[in-house]
């Protein structure tokens, strides 16, 4: 059987991320970085697409238990058989050069015989390498890539069937380690890492950089949780962060509702920004706010929804035939198309984002306000425009209430940061009638008075669980009538046993595709912020309780749930899913207990 998506742990390097399973198999690979080709790609196939289980022989299931160590990336997964117990621990040493994965193996109880085996597949499972012997360990080459396997001399190891194949018996007190390295096939290999100190040093390290949380409140260790999966989903040397280290997690299984996720997106940036400052990474935060101004950086026209991990562009899309897909869920893509499509939200964002920076007194850039004051001339003369929307719908452009919502953002952030700063030049006066006509006109052409709530776009019946973002980007109160009754008829129309979709694929679906998906974790933890700030603040606590149990055994969250097979769907883990974990957090508990 084929693991679940809520089966998978991860681990990372903060430059590329792992997958392992219950079953003790990493099953996704992608080295050196987040969105290179995977060389474990047995998630979105079978074992001939490679992987690398380490498990006592003779067990097929899942392990006894796992866990990760306390406020720690480093996995420790444990077997107890008859012969006794073991322990593997997983982990992605910090790089200095190259990418190491690292297992180390331990007896527990008795001596248990471990088998190990190592089936490389380059280029998405497609390409066998050629595997030799060399300074006493084996390396895989094929084309670009090279992986060094090493491990103890004394443990038996030979190869079979195309995999690489070890044996070895461990008691209490005793270990093995291996150690997985990759190279450019036209590099030397580069320097051993010692498997044992770099456990050592990871585990301090991760400890030390979650000792700086601020957050003290409820579910502490969930926003700790969250907030390392976020650190891990960030690429260090530029500072950019994934929307998921993975692609073509099914939102549908068996369906075709399967995209690539190791990108960046400008719409995670706001609520990305606002919860490592809050949190208190500053660091990060600022990194992010430095990515996001290299990568806007230009032709304003040219604004993209999002970008590569140095902020590149050309994000082109195709399918891999060879891959049958997680759960049948076909096409496997790679690239994203709608990397050219027009989202006018992302203006806003970017405007909001810089302006939150800039307000937490994140060291200023020159240029920052250079780019603002050319986004927003953009702007002006093309918020009319409809638009793709901030799903990336591929069924025709719309006007987007959102999307306008967030044009009023633009302006006004834009407005405020001339007023609170009057050493910067910018066109005041018409920024703020551009502000008061874009609302002017949302209130009026995006407001269904019969039913007293926003849609989804102007003169549409549909809903859109973006409108709940209405009151915290300030269009409007939260206690104003439109709101209210914009978050009860999101709740009684997009609900779906007490959580949220994005919008309706029943029939009249706007995003021009076949089947349907889960519910939206991000947009549920929206309704909860809204709940709280309309003063529901009871009925906001009780849906973050429930969306919190909602992470599997180690505390990750997917794209998206479905409540009726209590199955993770989407990408996973999923950046956007953490980042409303810890905003949620810190807007229901944080101003009680935040240190």
């Amino acid at each position: 059987m084929h693991p679940r998506i809520e089966d998978y742990a991860l681990i990372g390097d903060e430059q590329t991320a792992a997958l392992v399973g219950m079953d003790g198999s990493v099953d996704w690979l992608c080295l050196p970085r987040f969105d290179s080709a995977a060389c474990f790609a047995r998630l979105l196939g079978d074992e001939e697409n490679g992987h690398w289980r380490i498990a006592p022989k003779g067990a097929e299931g899942p392990c006894t238990r796992r866990a990760y160590r306390p406020d720690s990336l480093v996995l420790d997964t444990e077997w107890e058989t008859e012969e006794g117990a073991v322990r593997v621990t997983d982990l992605m040493p910090q790089r200095d050069r190259a990418p190491d994965l690292v297992r180390v193996v331990e007896g527990l109880r008795g001596r248990v015989t471990v088998h190990s085996e190592l089936r490389l597949r380059f280029d998405y499972g497609s390409v066998v390498p050629w595997m030799r012997r060399s300074d006493g360990h084996r390396v895989a080459v094929a084309g670009p890539d090279a992986v060094w396997l090493r491990s103890e001399p004394a443990v038996r190891t030979w190869g079979q069937d195309f995999a690489t194949h070890s044996e070895f018996t461990v008691g209490p007190g005793e270990s093995v380690a291996f150690v997985l390295t990759w190279h450019p096939s036209h590099h030397p290999r580069p320097p051993l890492v010692d498997p044992r100190e770099a456990l050592r040093v990871s585990v301090e390290d991760w400890q030390a950089w979650a000792a700086r949380c601020r957050y003290d409140g409820p579910h502490r260790d969930a926003v700790v949780r969250s907030l390392i999966t976020l650190k891990a989903l960030t690429y260090r040397p530029t500072g950019g962060i994934v929307a998921a280290p993975t692609t073509s997690l099914p939102e549908e299984p068996g369906g075709v509702r399967n995209w690539d996720y190791r990108y960046c997106w400008l719409r995670d940036s706001t609520l990305t920004l606002n919860a490592l400052l809050a949190a208190g990474y500053q660091e990060e935060a600022k990194d992010w706010r430095d990515w996001l101004l290299r990568a806007v950086a230009g032709d304003p026209a040219d604004l993209q929804i999002m970008y590569g991990l140095a902020g590149e562009r050309r994000l082109p899309e195709f399918e891999l035939p060879w891959l049958a897909g997680h759960a049948g869920s076909v096409p496997v893509r790679i690239g994203n198309e709608a990397v050219n499509q027009l989202q006018l939200d992302v203006y806003g964002e970017v405007m909001d984002s810089l302006s939150l920076a800039r307000g937490a007194g994140l060291s200023d850039k020159p240029h920052a306000w250079a780019v603002q004051c050319a986004l927003m001339e953009w702007l002006a003369g093309n918020w009319r425009e409809p638009d793709e929307g901030l799903w990336e719908v591929r069924g025709g452009r719309r006007q987007f209430v959102h999307s306008k919502v967030m044009v009023w953002v633009a302006a006004d952030r834009a407005v405020r940061t001339l007023e609170e700063f009057p050493d910067l030049s910018g066109d005041l006066e018409g920024w703020r009638a551009l502000r008061d006509e874009v609302h002017r006109e949302v209130c009026e052409k995006g407001f269904d008075r019969e039913r007293n709530t926003f849609t989804q776009s102007y003169g549409s019946l549909e809903l859109d669980a973006s409108l709940l973002l209405i009151p915290r980007a300030g269009f409007l109160p939260a206690d104003d009538p439109r709101v209210i009754g914009t978050i009860e008829a999101i709740a009684a129309e997009l609900g779906h046993r007490g959580l949220v979709r994005r919008y309706s694929t029943d029939g009249r679906t706007v995003d021009g595709l076949p089947g349907d998906e889960g519910t939206f974790l991000a947009c549920s933890f929206w309704l909860a912020d809204a709940l709280h700030m309309a003063g529901r603040t009871k009925e906001a606590r009780e849906l973050f309780e429930r969306l919190v149990g909602l992470a599997n055994d180690v505390g990750l969250l997917p794209e998206e749930y479905d409540p009726a097979t209590g199955r993770h769907l989407g990408n996973f883990p999923q950046a956007f899913s953490h980042i409303g974990l810890v905003n949620t957090a810190l807007v229901l508990f944080g101003d009680e207990r935040a240190g």
